[in-house]
């Protein structure tokens, strides 16, 4: 297996967005999975590695990164050293991310030459889910599409919504990260970049017009993303798959950090299932 962590791009605004990529040495062209991370969440987080891992011995090239705005560096890509990209993030921002990552695929040497450029398939965890349902309906580079604990309404997240006079005139409202215990900032370009933008971000809006095969998992343990949001997804794409899987939780089981050798039950789940929906 042939790992390269921690390739250097440029995203928005010049920051940089680190990817890294698995696959395994064969003469077969791969097919691609493209994966985007969620709010608060960075390409290294917990089981990410042993899920890519799982989808090479399967078979498929794996591709994730860290978008440029999600608060690490190339220094640091794990957690949240740079607080004031954080702040400046936005859906767009990730958007455009995602769409130079598909576009270093397709040039990259490196992947060109062991991959199948006709079979682009993207995963997006949570907030990520969002994302590439919305630029999988706007690039017909991309052949399938899964939805892992992802959300269905951009307008309803804690980073969109909230006391919008407050916000406004303070200039920026804060999160708690639980995990770091970290004050996150959301500048309130967050929401007007949400309003400029709202009928491209509109969820609902993308994942009717989807003409791709679409997989949609989710655990009815989640307390993250309610399973609602899967049911919302799947009853606007008649032509969705929808698995849900019992007593998962957001992050189907994992941690971080993830110091066991095998994946937890409820992940291996979710990997198996888009494994066998991919081929």
């Amino acid at each position: 297996m042939i790992i390269t962590k921690n390739i250097i791009i440029e995203g928005e605004k010049g920051k940089p967005i680190l990817i890294d990529t698995f696959y395994a040495e064969s003469k077969t062209p791969k097919p691609i999975i493209i994966f985007c991370h969620g709010y608060k969440g960075f390409k290294d987080w917990g089981a990410w590695d042993l899920v890519a891992k799982s989808f090479v011995e399967a078979g498929f090239c794996f591709i994730k990164f860290n978008f440029s705005h999600n608060g690490g560096t190339v220094e640091q890509p794990i957690d949240f050293p740079d607080l004031e990209a954080f702040g400046n993030n936005n859906y767009t921002k990730e958007l455009n991310d995602l769409e130079r990552v598909i576009d270093w695929v397709f040039k990259d040497r490196n992947i060109k030459n062991i991959a199948d450029l006709d079979a682009l398939s993207l995963i997006g965890h949570s907030r990520g889910g969002g994302i590439v349902c919305i630029k999988a309906e706007e690039d017909n580079r991309i052949k399938n599409i899964i939805s892992l604990a992802g959300v269905c309404d951009f307008a309803k997240r804690t980073a969109t919504t909230g006391d919008l006079k407050q916000w406004k005139k303070d200039g920026v409202k804060y999160v708690l990260n639980g995990r770091t215990k970290q004050q996150m900032p959301h500048y309130y370009q967050f929401h007007e970049d949400f309003k400029a933008n709202e009928e491209r971000l509109t969820i609902k809006r993308a994942v009717s017009n989807l003409k791709i095969p679409y997989l949609i998992i989710h655990g009815n343990a989640d307390t993250s993303v309610f399973v609602e949001e899967a049911y919302n997804l799947h009853s606007w794409n008649k032509k969705s798959i929808l698995e849900i899987i019992k007593n998962a939780d957001h992050v189907f089981g994992a941690k971080h950090p993830w110091e066991q050798d095998a994946l937890p039950k409820p992940l291996q789940q979710a990997i198996d299932r888009v494994i066998v929906f991919l081929k």
